[in-house]
Order: C-alpha cells, then sequence, then structure tokens
C-alpha cells in the first residue's frame, strides 16, 4: 500500500511537472476570481504603461480580478498579437482587454474569443467587428480636428505641414491622420499638406522623419505627430534643428518628454488622452459584462489640449 501511495504521487508530480504554463497560472489564480488580460500594443510606451496601471489599480480594488498582462515586444506586428488572444481564448480567461495594432487584423480574433463566450473591451483603438462588449477611447476624430484648428491658428492659416504618423494600421492613428487632413482641407485653404510618414511610434525613426521633411521643405511651417513617440521624435528633430518656436509644432499624449517639450518652446500644444481611465474603467467594464450586468458600449474617455500655460495642471 505505500509504495502505491508513493507511486501515485510521484505520477502526480510529473504530470504536474509537463502541463502547460498557462495551464499551470490558471491552476494558482484563486477559485471564484474573475481572470482578465490586458493585451497592450507594446510594453514601453508610457501611455500603455499608463493603461496599465490603471487596469493594476481597479483589479487591486475590485479583490476579485485575477489580471495579467501581455504585449508584442514591438509596435508593428499585429500577427503576434493576434496570436496572445488566440493564447488567451485557449487559457479560458473570463475577459480581455485589447488595444489592437491593427484593426482588421485583430478582429477575427475579436470574433473567436466572442464566440468562446469570453467578453471583450477593446481600448483606445477600434477594430473593424462590432462584435465587443464595449469600446473606451479618446473621441479621436475630435482630438484630431481641434489639432488641426490648433496648428492652423498658430501658422495663421497659411504655409506647408507635414504630419508623421504612427502605426499605419492602427485605427486610432488613422483616425487621427485623416480627421485632421479633413479638417485642414475644409476650414483652411491657406494650408498644404506635404507628406504623411509613419514612424511605428519609434522617437527615432520620428526624429529622422522630422529632419527629411525639414530638409526637403526648409519654409516647413508646421508639423502634426499623432502620438507620444512621433511627438517626442519630431520634437527633438526641431530642436536639434534650432527652429524651436519658429516651425510650429502640435502632436499627440502627455508624458514627461512632451512636457519638457512644451517648457522648452519646441511643442506649442498637444492632446493629452486620459490613458489611466481606459484602464481603470476597461477592468470595470469586463467584471460588469462577465457579471451580467448592463455597460455602455461607447465610453468616450476625454481628451485635454494642453498648452504651455496649463501645463502644470495636467495630471
Amino acid at each position: 500500500m505505500k509504495k502505491r501511495i508513493l507511486l501515485l504521487a510521484a505520477l502526480l508530480i510529473t504530470l504536474i511537472g509537463v502541463l502547460p504554463m498557462w495551464a499551470r497560472a490558471s491552476q494558482e489564480a484563486s477559485p471564484g476570481k474573475i481572470k482578465v488580460i490586458f493585451i497592450a500594443m507594446d510594453s514601453i510606451d508610457e501611455h500603455w504603461l499608463k493603461v496599465k496601471a490603471g487596469t493594476e489599480d481597479k483589479a487591486k480594488e475590485l479583490g476579485n480580478v485575477t489580471l495579467s498582462f501581455n504585449a508584442p515586444p514591438g509596435k508593428v506586428d499585429a500577427n503576434v498579437q493576434l496570436q496572445m488572444v488566440e493564447d488567451a481564448i485557449t487559457q479560458k480567461m473570463d475577459a480581455i482587454l485589447l488595444a489592437p495594432l491593427d484593426r482588421d487584423a485583430l478582429s477575427p480574433g475579436v470574433d473567436r474569443a466572442k464566440a468562446a463566450g469570453i467578453k471583450v473591451i477593446i481600448i483606445d483603438s477600434p477594430v473593424s467587428t462590432s462584435n465587443y462588449d464595449a469600446f473606451l477611447s479618446t473621441d479621436n476624430g475630435a482630438a484630431a480636428r481641434t489639432a488641426a484648428d490648433q496648428l492652423a491658428a498658430l501658422i495663421n492659416g497659411t504655409g506647408k505641414v507635414a504630419i508623421i504618423n504612427a502605426q499605419p494600421g492602427a485605427g486610432t492613428t488613422m483616425i487621427r491622420e485623416n480627421d485632421f487632413k479633413d479638417q485642414i482641407s475644409k476650414k483652411y485653404p491657406g494650408i498644404t499638406i506635404v507628406g504623411t510618414q509613419f514612424s511605428d511610434g519609434d522617437k527615432t525613426k520620428a526624429l529622422n522623419i522630422a529632419t527629411d521633411f525639414m530638409t526637403a521643405n526648409p519654409d516647413l511651417a508646421g508639423i502634426y505627430a499623432t502620438n507620444e513617440g512621433s511627438t517626442v521624435g519630431a520634437g527633438n528633430a526641431i530642436e536639434q534643428a534650432g527652429k524651436a518656436g519658429v516651425l510650429k509644432f502640435v502632436g499627440f499624449d502627455w508624458s514627461a518628454d512632451t512636457k519638457a517639450l512644451i517648457e522648452r518652446g519646441v511643442l506649442q500644444a498637444t492632446m493629452v488622452q486620459n490613458p489611466y481611465q481606459m484602464g481603470y474603467l476597461g477592468v470595470q467594464a469586463a467584471v460588469d459584462a462577465y457579471s451580467g450586468k448592463s455597460i455602455q458600449k461607447a465610453v468616450d474617455t476625454g481628451v485635454t489640449v494642453a498648452t504651455k500655460d496649463n501645463k502644470d495642471s495636467i495630471k
């Protein structure tokens, strides 16, 4: 009998050792807790770290959530992110918070998650499918139109402007580009947009792109950048070129770097989102949806125009 017990114990230990990592993680989750994963665009950009902080604080506050996090190593591979969604489905997560890198590429994963009975909360950037429970984001169209008005006022409604965008497939940044262009076209006939280039949100790429724009257009009047990495990189290029305050600059997002650019007179205005609120409210929406409560499908988390005049009041 004693030998049989020892044999069974050894067999159990062996089986546990060969379980997939996700299965063991699932077993370690406290019984009765709601399993939520946040899949971001990347794990480096300050914007996503603020969203992550919001998810963590809400999970701690609720006390009944087991929260995990994942993101592609780079900002450009939507297929890697899609595989993360597929892994979350395999892991039988109760809810997925997803910031899609590409609105079309991630839509099939969202559909499959919903078909598996998983609650899906979209964060910041849209997907092509409407088969999700809630979408929390900035009204990017309104923010882009405001950015166009800000830059137009700074250059007195005339001159050449360049756009530095982030990821070409991300719904959010494409809205920020297209609505900016539409506003300029409709309201400011004296402004010419000389081109758009994509930096993938990489500061070094954005610096090089801005430098190229300024070299090709010595009379460039303004630059518009659509996310934090693009804004910081373009701002550094403007400063290095000795054109701070001369070449007018409007960007997107709030960080220590963008604030410093405003303080040095390089960046005249930036559209400030509320990424922390996206994460914080996103977890609440996931829990409410999982619990069968009625939730709002579209949630505007707000935007503020930060300038030198109000920079110290921006949280």
